[in-house]
C-alpha cells in the first residue's frame, strides 16, 4: 500500500505572530535607525541599507498624545494614540491605517521613574513582548534632571517568556538617535515590536 502523504500543519506560533502584523508596512529587516528632527517631535526610520521606511510626527494641539506614521512612499501606515487625556503612565494603541484595527496595546509601567514597556494583545491584554531600560539609574535621572537626557538610554527587548530578542541602543547625537536591532523575534510580533520601539523616544519625552 502506498504511504499517505504527510501534510504539514501551519505553525501555531507563526499564525499567532501574523495576527499582529501591520498591513501597511513590511518591516522584515533586523536593524533600523530612528532619528528625531531637530525642530519638533518628528521622526524618520531607516532600514539597514539607509532606505526610509517610516516617517512620523506628533500631532499638535491634541488633548490626547497622537503620533501618526506614514510609510516610505508617503502612504498612511499606523497611528500611536494615548488612551487617556493625561497619560503619565498609561496605555497607547497602535492602530493599522489600512484596516482601522488596533494591532497592539502599548503600556508603560513607570516604576521608580524607570521606563518599562509592555506590548499586549489589544483584546485580552496578554503580554506579547517587553521593552526594559538597561540602566535604571539613568532612566530615573532622565525624569529628574534635564541634562541627563543628553546621555542616550539603552533598552532590551524580551518576548513574553522573558527571553532576550533585541536591543534599542541610543547614540550620542545632537538629535535623539536610536538603533533598533532584532536578533531573534520568531515568537513575537516583529512589526508591532519595531513600531513600538520607534515611538519610544517620542512617548518618553512627552
Amino acid at each position: 500500500m502506498g504511504q499517505i502523504p504527510c501534510v504539514s500543519e501551519p505553525s501555531t506560533t507563526d499564525s499567532a505572530v501574523e495576527t499582529y502584523d501591520i498591513s501597511t508596512v513590511d518591516l522584515n529587516d533586523d536593524r533600523y535607525v530612528v532619528k528625531q528632527s531637530a525642530i519638533r517631535n518628528k521622526y524618520v526610520v531607516r532600514d539597514s541599507v539607509g532606505e526610509t521606511v517610516l516617517r512620523g510626527k506628533q500631532k499638535l494641539f491634541k488633548m490626547k498624545e497622537e503620533f501618526p506614521f506614514v510609510a516610505g512612499d508617503g502612504e498612511d501606515a499606523f497611528t500611536v494614540k494615548a488612551g487617556g487625556i493625561v497619560d503619565i503612565a498609561g496605555t497607547y494603541a497602535i492602530t493599522d491605517a489600512g484596516t482601522g484595527e488596533e494591532v497592539v496595546a502599548l503600556d508603560e509601567d513607570l516604576s521608580l521613574l524607570v521606563e518599562n514597556w509592555t506590548i499586549r494583545d489589544p483584546e485580552t491584554g496578554a503580554p506579547l513582548a517587553r521593552i526594559r531600560s538597561k540602566n535604571r539609574l539613568l532612566s530615573a535621572l532622565r525624569h529628574l534632571v534635564s541634562v541627563a537626557n543628553l546621555v542616550p538610554n539603552k533598552y532590551e527587548i524580551f518576548d513574553a517568556d522573558g527571553d532576550h530578542v533585541g536591543d534599542i541602543e541610543g547614540q550620542f547625537s545632537l538629535r535623539d538617535t536610536y538603533t533598533v536591532s532584532i536578533d531573534d523575534a520568531g515568537n513575537v510580533p516583529k512589526e508591532a515590536v519595531i513600531a513600538a520601539a520607534c515611538v519610544l523616544d517620542a512617548l518618553e519625552n512627552n
